[in-house]
């Protein structure tokens, strides 16, 4: 609408400007009191009917009455009859969105435009109507909108359909009795009428399944003309295979012989839609594969653009999976490496890295490396992972490309683009051995000059990983004391940890650490002096060339097992609370918890948390934990170990709103049942949750503690605590009633009568499971942890896990069954896979660290697999969390 117009007044620098700039909402609305003229002009209304769109579309509101007076203003031009003005009405109505009261005013007029000779006045009317129209009226205009839907003109019939779809989502039961008239519709020779009533028809019927599968069964032999319709019919199909699955005993796919026949279609898009519904069926094999690629090849070749792109970015996708079936599309995208769309190039190259083959590797670089300054950092990006994928998966070829990776990496670029080759070089060297050395020098080379403070410091860590156990570890010294001299704060206490390391790991090169270490003590920054002072101090800075302790070591390499945050807190409070003792860092706790203590609740529901909330960084645990101690009946538990998530016990808008904590010691279970009175005229008095334990026959009821009184909405808690038998993960479910007196309150004075009636209240069970007992603590380096916990307390068995919808299904069942911490974002299962692995991490209840490592295989019936191989500092842990397994 806003359309740029170009000035003529100076040819050599034509100014583009539009005609609504510094247009105001004031000088606008006086402008459209043209609208109350006896003799109308047509042009000039339409032309302030467009400033008033445009300011609505630009975000601009209007108040109440300045709505309400355009609106009626417009209303007047309806006497008009110019069929431009009358369009531009229309749209300012649909705009407008008045309100009940005003559209009865539009509402004749509309509907005797509805059903005029006008074509363009019945199609625009009924798109308005049913835009401003409320149920009442609808029921109203029903006749006529059903006559609509089979109209001759395909306009009139379009603007019924659509304006269909739109009254679904308010009015569902009204559109679905236009069942027969849409049918009809479908089998309309107009191209847009077919399409719309098939997205209708669909949508009418999305929540049977099986009336799905009988329209698509009855349409796919034939009746569809409409390129548009076949190809929302292709996609239905393809809905229909998914939920319908593989014949077992055929082995055939329903429909698919529908989706290959569409292959042959006159239209592109049907063709395309097609051959992409068929490379994401599940479980696709490469003889169903085969007829899709092929004419995705032909696409390569087109002269269009976007057929070009389409086709090269699904077999991009296709390539992931089965890279073979891509390989004969190989010299056809190669061609496309030089196409002038960078995007085209972009996902030509990442698939040829993906498909090709040893030989053609070496090919491939030189192409790519004239190419890669012609394109933006997002599509480097893009690059870069292609060819990590590349190199592991030809590790003989690791030269070239670590080369490649080297030379784009001291190329300019931003922070993403060279965080992803650093990422890469840091996999090779990890997965590829004989590339470690070469790596490690072209990361060192790399920090030479390197504007990024985050990759410096991270390859500093690295470094002082890798570095030691390489050959010849003194020449990574060089690059990482250039740091201490030339960078900042920051990178210089990096640099003086990675010295510490080499120091640590390599006794012959101490003597040099120290006097690098002591040089650092007179640096300017108080981070840097101290790192080098307690690294001095710990390796032994007398310059005594001996063994380092294994202790040094594990501080020094070992991973941080508790949150940062939770540290932080526990120092904080050490510092506050001066203490002869000295700080223990096994009491800081170690579950992470994001949820403040006021437990986030269901819509109008009160917080009904900890009666005082905490001030200051005080962490859940802590917060519950000094609570729990200040109870009498609870303080001898000793040290709380895990409190739960707050489970609700009661649905949303309920009298009473209760939700229950799960405090978890070494041999007993504190119930904290957070209890808020939603009644304003009633308060509850000796407030108590009745625990029926005989569903969790290890569980003894050991003490309660009672609410005196439950004012309204003002949260109170109720405790119940339980006996089970010491660091064993006892389960059980418990029923939960809850016992009060209720008294009326007067509403004038605010007090509660004397007299009050005893009454109870049924609770939802809570249940004590398995991963109750394990607290989430993720490590940063599995792979180190897994090897450090050694195979002594190793326990491995296989599971079979029955039939599941999904790979990814049941890898996030066993993570919840176990309640542990998925590790390296292990968690993610690839679309489409076959197979995955999964690392988790987490402390057992008596502090004991455990590691488990989880492959998944998944079959034709999708029968899931399962091998679980468990690490832990006690081998009775490693049998209990088999035995959950075993038993969940």
């Amino acid at each position: 609408m806003a359309q740029l117009v170009k000035k003529d007044d100076d040819r050599d620098e034509e100014a583009e400007y539009s005609p609504f700039i510094g247009i105001e909402k004031g000088a606008v609305l006086q402008e459209a009191r043209v609208f109350n003229d006896p003799q109308l002009d047509s042009r000039r209304c339409s032309q302030v009917i467009t400033k008033l769109l445009y300011l609505l579309n630009q975000g601009e509101t209007f108040t109440k009455v300045e709505a309400t007076e355009v609106f009626f203003a417009v209303t007047k031009l309806f006497q008009s009859r110019d069929i431009g003005l009358r369009r531009m009405v229309y749209l300012m109505i649909k705009e407008l969105s008045p309100s009940a009261d005003e559209v009865i005013i539009v509402t004749s007029s509309l509907m005797k435009d509805m059903n005029s000779k006008t074509d363009m006045y019945r199609a625009n009317a009924i798109r308005v109507l049913c835009r401003i129209t409320d149920g009442t009226l609808l029921t109203q205009i029903e006749r006529y909108l059903k006559q609509a839907i089979v109209d001759k003109n395909p306009v009139v019939a379009s603007a019924a359909l659509v304006s269909g779809i739109h009254l679904l989502q308010t009015n569902p039961e009204i559109v679905k009795r236009w069942s027969n008239e849409v049918q009809e519709a479908v089998q309309s020779r107009a191209a847009l009428v077919q399409f719309h009533a098939l997205a209708l028809l669909h949508q009418i019927r999305q929540n049977d399944r099986l009336a799905v599968s009988k329209l698509v069964t009855s349409l796919t032999r034939g009746t569809v003309r409409s390129p548009l319709a076949q190809c929302l019919l292709i996609r239905y199909t393809s809905q229909v295979i998914r939920e319908s699955g593989v014949n077992n005993q055929s082995g055939d796919r329903p429909f698919y012989d529908y989706l290959e026949g569409c292959l042959r279609h006159k239209a592109e898009m049907v063709i395309f839609e097609a051959a992409r519904a068929i490379t994401e069926l599940s479980g696709v094999t490469s003889r169903e594969l085969t007829p899709a690629i092929t004419v995705l090849q032909l696409f390569l070749s087109s002269s269009k653009p976007v057929l070009r792109f389409a086709a090269v970015r699904t077999l991009n996708k296709v390539a992931m999976t089965h890279p073979m079936a891509v390989t004969n599309c190989n010299i056809d995208m190669e061609s496309l490496i030089s196409d002038q769309n960078r995007s085209i190039a972009t996902l030509a190259i990442t698939t040829l890295l993906k498909t090709g083959n040893e030989s053609s590797v070496d090919r491939l670089m030189k192409q790519i490396t004239n190419f890669m300054s012609d394109i933006a950092d997002e599509f480097k990006i893009v690059v870069v992972e292609a060819i990590r994928s590349l190199c592991l998966k030809f590790p003989l070829k690791y030269r070239s490309l670590m080369n490649f990776l080297s030379n784009i990496l001291r190329e300019e670029g931003g922070f993403e683009y060279k965080k992803a080759i650093v990422d890469s070089i840091v996999i090779l060297i990890s997965d590829i051995p004989d590339a470690k050395e070469s790596g490690l020098l072209h990361l060192c080379e790399f920090i030479e000059d390197c504007e990024f403070t985050y990759l410096s410091t991270q390859i500093l860590h690295f470094l002082g990983i890798e570095g030691p156990k390489t050959s010849d570890p003194s020449k990574y010294i060089r690059y990482i004391y250039n740091r201490v001299i030339l960078e900042n704060a920051t990178v210089r206490a990096s640099a003086v940890s990675t010295l510490a390391k080499f120091g640590a790991m390599v006794d012959s090169l101490k003597p040099r650490i120290f006097i690098l270490l002591r040089r650092c003590l007179f640096d300017g920054d108080d981070e840097v002096r101290d790192r080098a002072t307690l690294y001095l101090s710990t390796l032994g800075g007398d310059g005594s060339v001996v063994e380092t302790d294994e202790d040094v070591k594990e501080f020094l390499f070992g991973s941080l097992d508790v949150p940062l945050v939770n540290l932080e807190t526990s120092l904080k409070n050490y510092i506050q609370e001066p203490s002869e003792e000295p700080f223990d860092i096994n009491s800081v706790p170690k579950e992470v918890k994001s949820q403040p203590l006021t437990e986030k609740k269901a819509p109008g529901k009160k917080p009904t948390g900890l009666s005082a909330p905490p001030t200051g960084p005080t962490s859940t645990v802590d917060a519950y934990e000094k609570l729990l101690s200040s109870i009498p009946e609870f303080s001898s538990f000793g040290k709380l170990f895990k409190s739960s998530a707050p489970v609700e016990l009661t649905e949303a808008e309920t009298e009473y709103a209760v939700n229950a904590v799960k405090h978890i010691f070494d041999s007993h279970v504190v119930f904290q049942y957070n209890c808020t009175n939603t009644i304003p005229e009633i308060l509850l008095e000796n407030v108590s949750v009745v625990v029926d334990a005989s569903e969790a026959a290890e569980f003894s009821e050991l003490a309660s503690k009672p609410l005196r009184s439950l004012p309204y909405d003002s949260p109170g808690q109720t405790f119940v605590a339980f006996e089970k038998p010491e660091g064993v993960p006892a389960v059980g479910k418990f029923s939960n009633v809850l016992r009060f007196i209720s008294k009326e309150v007067d509403p004038s004075t605010g007090e509660a009568d004397e007299d009050g009636v005893e009454d109870e209240y049924q609770l939802e069970d809570l249940e004590v499971v398995s991963a109750d007992y394990v607290l989430k603590v993720g490590v940063s380096n599995f792979k180190n942890a897994w090897e450090s916990m050694g195979p002594d307390c190793e326990r491995v068995d296989e599971y079979g896990l029955g039939p599941r919808e999904s790979l990814a299904e049941a890898v996030s069942t066993v993570i919840n069954l176990l309640g542990l911490q998925p590790c390296e974002g292990t968690e993610a299962v690839p679309s489409n896979s076959r197979s995955h692995t999964c690392l988790l991490s987490g402390v057992f209840i008596g502090n004991a660290k455990v590691l488990v490592r989880l492959s998944f295989g998944i079959d034709g019936p999708k029968e899931v697999a399962m091998k679980l191989a468990v690490r832990s500092e006690d081998e009775s842990v490693s049998d209990a969390i088999h035995e959950i397994v075993a038993s969940g």
